[in-house]
């Protein structure tokens, strides 16, 4: 698994990562941006890099800007935003060809460092303020995203059990920002957060491909020059330790409903029992061999999809179905039946086996490209560990049958969320 070979250098305010290997023939630059979220800045931090991609200085348009990027063989820029446990995280990538594959020795690298310094240095802006127009248009897109969640019922109820579960914590806060607030920012409160953003995040670089690492770090030295800071660390653990699970029902006109279930298991990326719990969550929802598959779906035939995700750096385990309106009471007793017998350590072998076999080749297809490589390595600096992929690979083969039922006792109610329609069974 060479190709999780990492070299990480500090150099001023950026921690370099660098990924020398030939298995592609394009160059990828994975910039990450990290703060704690915060309900003062979620929605300053989701507009934020929108802003930065459609336009700079150099290239006033995002015409001008996709029209170069054509220029440097077709090269790709997109930003991203994510939630990590109690962090919220700005990613922006470019990717390009491979000038060693290419007749014409354009520098590509270097030019797409410049491009990145371009954007993230020298956005299009007056008097520390940011072009108003572009910020106008960014926040009509941004109150489009925020309110298509409303429109799409399994993320709707995705959104609002972890909204009730996480009341009290800042994981509640949704990645694009509170809608309330898109009115209130203007180019000049968006620019004090940008230079605030760019002095106190922890910035993280990823440089994968078949790369010359020193050209490299000369470029981050050169291109990026940004002061060292100190890192601003969050608390992921829960608000309340001991609570009573809760129920919220909600209704709308939907027709087929929406039951969400969430689990505390107080585990998290890095931890021991980690890859321990990544096997439970195959063999309870995670997969098609799942027993929330096979026994909500199949035998019982209540859902019209059931699964169960683990989110890794919260320690949570949630559950999702689309159900008939009036299978709520035989869904959530199925579902808690499959929970225990977990617990009991009604499972096989061969289970197991298949379980690792299929996370395995999960974690494989991931790392076929390099934007995947950048975000599994980019656990580690989230969760605080140094994990590489043979060490990932060699926990997850070593967990045996009784660490999966000791983790499944770990695994505790929170939150039952069921979104239904009017015509439901009282």
């Amino acid at each position: 698994m060479n190709i999780t070979t990492e070299t990480v250098k500090e150099i001023d305010g950026v921690k370099l990562h660098q990924i020398k290997t030939d298995k592609y023939k394009t160059n990828t630059i994975v910039w990450k941006m990290k703060a704690p979220l915060s309900k003062d800045t979620v929605t300053l931090r989701a507009l934020l890099p929108h802003v930065l991609e459609s336009s700079s200085a150099a290239y006033p348009t995002t015409a001008k800007l996709r029209a170069y990027l054509d220029e440097l063989y077709g090269a790709s820029l997109y930003v991203d935003l994510s939630k990590k446990g109690e962090y919220h995280i700005i990613s922006m990538t470019i990717e390009m060809a491979n000038e060693k594959f290419l007749s014409d020795q354009t520098p590509l690298l270097r030019k797409a460092f410049e491009l990145l310094s371009e954007l993230l240095l020298h956005p299009l802006s007056n008097n520390g303020a940011f072009d108003r127009e572009v910020v106008e248009s960014e926040k009509r897109t941004l109150k489009q995203r925020i309110q298509a969640v409303n429109d799409d019922k399994m993320r709707y109820a995705n959104l609002r059990l972890v909204q009730e579960m996480c009341k009290d914590e800042a994981y509640a806060l949704h990645v694009h920002g509170e809608l309330d607030d898109l009115p209130l920012i203007t180019e000049s409160s968006l620019y004090h957060y940008y230079e605030k953003a760019l002095a106190e995040d922890e910035l993280d670089l990823y440089m994968i491909g078949d790369i010359d690492t020193n050209e490299v770090e000369q470029y981050v030295r050169e291109l990026l020059p940004l002061k060292t800071r100190s890192i601003k660390e969050t608390s992921m653990a829960r608000a309340n330790d001991l609570i009573e699970p809760e129920t919220i029902k909600e209704e709308q006109d939907v027709k087929q409903a929406k039951l969400n279930i969430g689990y505390r298991t107080g585990i998290t990326y890095g931890d021991p029992e980690y890859s321990a719990l990544q096997i439970f969550n195959g063999i309870f929802g995670g997969f098609s061999h799942s027993k929330l598959f096979i026994n909500v779906r199949e035998k019982a035939s209540l859902a019209y999809y059931v699964a169960s995700r683990l989110e890794s750096h919260k320690g949570l385990l949630m559950v999702m179905s689309g159900i008939d309106n009036n299978s709520y009471g035989q869904a959530t007793s199925i579902i808690e039946e499959q929970l225990e017998e977990m617990q009991k350590g009604a499972f096989t072998e061969e289970e197991i086996t298949q379980t690792k076999a299929v996370i395995k080749n999960q974690m494989l297809e991931t790392m076929d490209a390099a934007r995947g490589v950048a975000e599994v390595l980019y656990h580690n600096i989230v969760s605080r560990q140094k994990m590489d992929l043979t060490e990932w690979m060699n926990g997850m083969e070593a967990v045996t049958k009784e660490d999966i039922i000791t983790v499944a006792k770990k695994v505790q109610l929170d939150t039952i969320y069921f979104l239904h329609g009017k015509e439901v069974q009282k």
